[in-house]
């Protein structure tokens, strides 16, 4: 997992930082942002309508002030749409906006007489068409959950802007209609009916006119986003996976998770020769890696290059989770990012493990009453199981999840018994039960995926909820045990995150600072974790290994770490499938519906 860091300087300059959003394009999409908010308040507030122009012109017959209204807040909505698109340089966004601002100048300038709205909307339009070449940025991946989510939250910002415009008419309002009938009125208004609120003079058209323009937007936006072409995200193709596995042939053994990166899930870009590689996913615009580059470290820079111009070109966060030292090495002289100590990986070399000893006495303990208890282990290969048996080794896995979300990315390999998966191994927990239940004397699992020709990393813990606690420390030292007849002279077990506040903000003569740090820790711990990460790996002794964050700007760690949330599946977006959908689609595609997590809540 270490060694020298070929040097290769100035290759990479010219992408320096990598893919950073550039002033230009963040500056027009914050202003797009403002002219939207005004367009909205010239099409919702009555103050922003008073002028002496705008009081004869609505005398006038044919007078456009209801259309007007409607056509400003419509376009200010989809200004405040378009903003983080432009920040992020997005050409259909661009184009969008160049089309949007001279319709919103317009609504300006037809139902308010304002010169002023006319010149901020066309101040916006020339910096975009002057640096139009900026905005050259490609699609994201994206599905049709998109519409979904379009329609849920279009719809409910439209409520609420709703009763906004019913509301901001007082002395024009006929009687004192209750919330409850606003709201009505706003439901009927989204959808172009007449509801129970009535104003004085030309103030019904307006408001029906604005409440229509809402619906019309969340109807077009939904239908656009439901019928446009996907980008589906990106999968590994079964070439790349070879090409992935005769690199980690040749030097898997650098890297624990190196085999991680055969995740289907996941895209990848190879170096100029195809002596290395780079796996990652996209997730909220984030392109991000796990682990090491994979492949010859010589070639490490052309892949780190290719990933940098393709963070480019679509213009995404570029980020990595987990790489070791020498990977954060490579990482940062490369391209300019910058790296934080994210955790510690516990490692145990199976030839310093032993049961003997005071600090083994917690775990010996618990296995000697756990086997006592009637259990026993069986350590094998994958492609020493029979295909029923690694079915019901499956189908426990899933049900033993224990969440409603899959879990698992950066040290998760997504699937149990793939048959190019042969040398995985499985170490299972079997007890003998009066009532058998569904899948026999079956009562835990863990998986482990290889790590070069002489390791192997662990990847999924799973046990049945009714069994006795302690399963997972007596397949681990099962696992210890039988390593050296498969070859196995080193296992990786669970990452640690923060490990090392952890340990030293609980030893003597720590700083308030760093107590403060730990404290914060443990008590996040409640939900992620953290602590009992730390502490269940720390019963078997290991060395631990440090892994780290590689970003590109401080300010994007929020995201960043928002972003690996999701990956990891602490943090779901998207609407879940029903279960019994998931079962049916889990037996359509039986080697790869599961998705590993470390889970060590039965610790």
């Amino acid at each position: 997992m270490s060694g020298e860091v070929p040097g290769r300087s100035g290759r990479l300059r010219r992408i320096l930082r990598g893919p950073r959003p550039e002033a230009v394009p963040a500056l027009i999409g914050r202003a797009c942002a403002v002219v939207g908010l005004l367009d909205i308040a010239a099409g919702v507030f009555p103050r922003f309508r008073h002028s002496r122009m705008h009081a004869m012109a609505e005398v006038l017959p044919g007078s456009f002030g209801p259309f007007a209204a409607a056509l400003s807040l419509s376009a200010g909505v989809l200004l405040l749409l378009l903003a983080h698109g432009l920040k992020r340089r997005k050409r259909r966004a661009w184009r969008a906006a160049v089309a949007l601002l001279p319709a919103g100048a317009a609504a300006e300038f037809v139902y308010r007489h304002s010169v002023i709205g006319v010149i901020i909307a066309l101040a916006l339009l020339a910096p975009l068409i002057i640096h139009r070449k900026e905005f050259a940025a490609l699609p994201d991946p994206r599905s049709r959950w998109r519409a979904l989510t379009n329609f849920v939250l279009m719809s409910t910002g439209s409520v609420l802007l709703g009763l906004l415009i019913v509301s901001v008419h007082p002395h024009r309002m006929v009687g004192n209609p209750s919330l409850a009938d606003r709201l009505t009125h706003v439901v009927y208004g989204l959808v172009g009916f007449e509801g129970p609120v009535d104003y004085q003079g030309n103030t019904s058209w307006t408001v029906a006119f604005s409440l229509g323009a809402l619906g019309w937007i969340t109807a077009v936006t939904t239908i656009y986003l439901a019928f446009r072409p996907e980008h589906p995200a990106a999968r590994l193709t079964e070439e790349d996976e070879a090409r992935l596995r005769e690199l980690l042939a040749k030097h898997g053994r650098r890297d624990s998770l190196g085999h991680f990166a055969l995740r289907r899930d996941k895209a990848v870009v190879f170096s100029p020769s195809g002596k290395a590689a780079v796996t990652y996913r996209v997730v909220s615009g984030v392109m991000l890696a796990s682990g090491d580059p994979i492949g010859d470290v010589e070639a490490w820079p052309g892949a780190i290059e290719r990933f940098m111009d393709e963070a480019k070109a679509h213009s995404w966060t570029p980020a990595v989770m987990g790489c070791s030292e020498t990977g954060g090495q490579v990482w940062t002289r490369e391209t300019g990012l910058d790296a934080l100590e994210l955790g510690d990986e516990a490692v145990v070399d199976v030839a310093d493990f032993s049961l003997a000893g005071r600090a083994m006495r917690n775990v010996r303990q618990m296995v000697k009453r756990i086997e006592r208890a009637g259990y026993e282990t069986r350590v094998r290969r994958v492609a020493d199981l029979g295909d029923a048996e690694l079915e019901r080794i499956r189908r426990a896995a899933d049900d033993w999840r224990g969440t409603d979300t899959e879990r698992g990315f950066s040290m998760a390999l997504g699937r149990i018994g793939d048959p190019a998966d042969g040398d995985c191994l499985i170490a299972t927990a079997h007890k003998q039960d009066d009532e058998p239940g569904e899948y026999g004397d079956l009562k835990a699992i863990l998986h482990f995926v290889p790590w070069g020709p002489d390791g192997v990393s662990l990847d999924l813990m799973r046990r049945d909820r009714s069994a006795d606690p302690g399963m997972n420390e007596l397949l681990i030292v099962a696992a210890l045990q039988a390593a050296p007849k498969f070859g196995i002279t080193r296992v990786s077990l669970n990452f640690a995150m923060f490990r090392s506040a952890l340990a030293r903000g609980e030893k003597i003569g720590a700083g308030p600072v760093l107590r403060a740090w730990r404290g914060l820790l443990v008590f996040l711990s409640r939900w992620f974790q953290i602590e009992s990460l730390y502490k269940f790996n720390a019963k078997f002794q290991p060395r631990w290994e440090p892994r780290f964050v590689v970003y590109r700007a401080s300010a994007d760690l929020p995201r960043i770490g928002f972003a690996a949330m999701q990956a990891e599946g602490f943090v779901n977006l998207a609407l879940p499938l029903p279960r019994f959908l998931r079962r049916r689609r889990a037996a359509e595609r039986p080697c790869a519906h599961t998705v590993a997590e470390h889970d060590v809540r039965a610790a």
